[in-house]
């Protein structure tokens, strides 16, 4: 407000007018007009604070919704006129001190909300341009460069009232901050973000190394900074050291006197050994002591002769006697799966360089096998057959067919009843006994063995002479096997997958003399599904796959002994990572047709049916196999897919527990716990002291040693 504009009020209207607000409660601010903008003089004590939000939503000519929840009295004294702008900062204002926010709509509606309602409401998201001000509520994104948005975040928290408006989350993926809250203080959390968020130096620096292995000094300085509790530094104050074995140098990153200490210690460390020979002990992490000691031996003799060929052309072709110094042990030890190598310095140096290129980690294969057998089976059998008493008649027995001679004996052999007799023997000493034989009951046994074999339906009749039978019968079979066969194994390694039985398998009797005691000899044979798999990593994403898979089951037993159906391949392919080859498939359908008929009586139409006996079948089988190979180089990849299969398996009991079991609803059954991968080992013995230890136990250790 300009000066001029001040001429428009006298002291005694600025008395009037407060008088005027102590006195009414109906209009407890003034407003002043000037001739180029309002202002404002707001003093209200005592008031209602939706009274206050009122009068302030009519100087400003705005629409306010308040909450029913917004309750309480203001008291505030303005000694200074106030633009529009200022006044609505100083609306602002007073609703923060009193706990509540401003939420402004698209269309213009202001809200009146609880703060720590106001957080969730539809507030604007700002950017840098237009970062808002004073205790208007907004919403910010603010880009991380150098530091870790996880470890910044709790302690942004300390600076924002997270009880009320205010509200700090990270996002680790875009290493971004979100915060909600006035815009003050979001703006002053978005200063200590800048401050703290400075890159450090992280300049390279390259020490050549003439004397020491490369990955033999870095793993050393590597066990220095753990065991100075590296985890307890910041992150820019830990050194990054990686062994370049190509030109034997030390690559060192980090903060200038980290860098500078690691280079001091590292050229410390590079200084030529005192004496002829030296011997080392190499622990291995990955490969096996004993595989590694040929191929070390075979490296050793190559580099003797070519030290030996070159040192006997220096002398002009005279053969060199073997140097006793230039002996070479190469030794493993097993249980500790280490190496003891007792060598010169130069020879160690290119032992060791072979030694830390052939003990890596090997990258894991993960095989996945699909088997689909899809076996559909349709068969019809209709018959028609007759017979008279006085001869003639028709006989079938093909397919699913019982003929009607073998129904007709079986029916008269259960008709016949043998009647009973009596016998009248005379006792000696003068009258007679009397034995009556029973009536026999009827025989149905011939007649139940003939109807065994019945299978779908049969209707007889006879009539007089005249007997006839129709069977009529239709089956139908379908099968789907589906098997998803899972192995890991390392790389160029075999591995062989088994899951089935061992079925006795007769390979050979021997009788004893005379036939007694015999004594035969039986082989335990494999069925089931069965996979052996050799994988070969090639020079990128490829996975050359050595299979041998088949699927076998008992096909029945025979006179001889059982059958075994088997369906198997052995194969070498060439598969990319993650990606599904076909291994090989077999689309099988088989059709069969057998009539029995009566010449040229069965030939006649519709009425041919009476004299004859129709058998169709058809067998259709699909059989397909597929391979899929996963290269997992990462320890982690090995958890995610353990972590998939898991809760796929648990997944399948939760749904099957959801379903229930046929007949038994309530029975609750076994559930696998939720995967968990925060668990962990318990303590030693050692840890689990010194954490209930004190501080008075500590120090009296020492004294109870001495």
């Amino acid at each position: 407000m300009k000066s001029g504009q001040l001429s428009f009020f006298s002291r005694r209207t600025l008395a009037s007018l407060l008088v005027a607000t102590a006195l009414t409660t109906i209009i407890p601010g003034a407003a002043v007009v000037a001739q180029e903008q309002v202002m404002y003089s707001p003093n209200f004590k005592g008031t209602d604070i939706n009274e206050f939000i009122n009068i302030v939503g009519m100087n400003l000519k705005k629409t306010i919704i308040v909450d029913p929840q917004v309750r309480g009295r203001v008291n505030v004294r303005s000694y200074e006129m106030l633009n529009e702008q200022q006044y609505y900062q100083f609306f602002l204002n007073v609703l923060e001190v009193y706990g509540f926010a401003v939420v402004e709509m698209d269309n213009g509606v202001l809200k009146v909300v609880r703060n720590k309602d106001a957080k969730t409401s539809n507030i604007p998201v700002v950017s840098d341009t237009h970062p808002g001000q004073g205790d208007e509520m907004v919403t910010r994104v603010v880009q991380v460069r150098n530091v870790s948005v996880r470890e910044l975040a709790p302690l942004l928290r300390q600076f924002s009232n997270q009880a009320g408006g205010g509200h700090v989350v990270n996002y680790d993926p875009s290493n971004v901050i979100m915060m909600t809250g006035p815009a003050a203080v979001v703006n002053r959390l978005v200063d200590i973000i800048q401050r703290v968020d400075k890159a450090g130096d992280q300049e390279l620096e390259i020490v050549k190394l003439q004397y020491a292995s490369a990955p033999e000094i870095v793993r050393i300085l590597e066990s220095i900074y753990k065991s100075q509790g590296r985890a307890e530094q910041p992150d820019f104050l830990v050194p990054r050291i990686v062994a370049d074995e190509r030109t034997n140098s030390v690559i060192v990153s980090g903060e200038l006197q980290a860098r500078q200490r690691v280079i001091e210690l590292a050229k410390r460390l590079d200084s030529e050994l005192q004496t002829s020979g030296n011997t080392r002990v190499f622990y291995l992490k990955y490969a096996k002591a004993e595989e590694l000691v040929p191929v070390l031996k075979g490296v050793s003799e190559s580099i003797v002769a070519e030290v030996q060929g070159g040192a006997a052309g220096a002398q002009g072709g005279r053969t060199a006697a073997a140097n006793p110094g230039r002996a070479i042990s190469i030794e493993a030890h097993a249980d500790s799966n280490s190496l003891v190598i007792t060598a010169q310095p130069d020879m160690m140096r290119s032992l060791e360089e072979v030694l830390r290129q052939l003990d890596i980690r090997r990258a894991q294969v993960l095989v996945e096998a699909i088997i689909v057998e899809v076996f559909e089976g349709d068969g019809t059998d209709f018959g028609v057959q007759w017979l008279n008493a006085n001869g003639g008649g028709t006989n079938f027995n093909n397919g699913n067919t019982i003929p009607i001679i073998s129904v007709a004996g079986g029916a008269a052999v259960a008709s016949q009843i043998t009647r009973g007799s009596e016998t009248i023997v005379a006792n000696p000493g003068g009258g007679s006994t009397t034995t009556k034989t029973p009536d026999s009951n009827r025989d149905y046994s011939v007649l139940a063995q003939v109807l065994s074999g019945l299978n779908g339906a049969m209707l007889g009749f006879y009539e007089g002479d005249w007997a006839a039978i129709l069977q009529a019968v239709r089956t139908s079979t379908n099968s789907n096997v589906l098997a998803t066969p899972h192995i890991t194994t390392m790389d160029n390694q075999e591995a062989f997958f088994l899951v089935g039985q061992e079925v006795p398998v007769i390979t050979g009797s021997t009788t004893g003399s005379n036939n007694t005691n015999p004594f035969q000899q039986v082989d335990r044979q494999e069925v089931g599904i069965k996979l052996k798999v050799t994988p070969q990593i090639n020079e990128g994403d490829a996975v050359q796959l050595t299979i041998e898979q088949e699927v076998s089951s008992i096909g029945g037993a025979t006179a001889v002994d059982i059958t075994i159906n088997k369906r198997e391949i052995k194969t070498t392919v060439m598969a990319d990572d993650g990606a599904t080859v076909v291994l090989g498939g077999l689309i099988d359908e088989d059709v069969q047709e057998s009539e029995s008929k009566v010449p040229l009586l069965g030939d006649i139409p519709i009425l041919g049916h009476l004299f004859k006996s129709t058998s169709v079948t058809k067998q259709k089988r699909n059989l397909m196999v597929f391979i899929k190979a996963t290269i997992v180089r990462e320890g982690s990849a090995i958890s995610g897919i353990s972590k998939t299969k898991y809760n796929y398996i648990r997944a399948e009991q939760l749904k099957r527990e959801e379903e229930g079991i046929r007949l038994m609803p309530n029975t609750r059954q076994v559930v696998l716990p939720e995967w968990d991968d925060s668990l962990t080992l318990p303590p030693t013995f050692d840890e689990y002291m010194n954490k209930q230890g004190t501080p008075e136990q500590s120090t009296e250790q020492p004294g109870k040693q001495d």
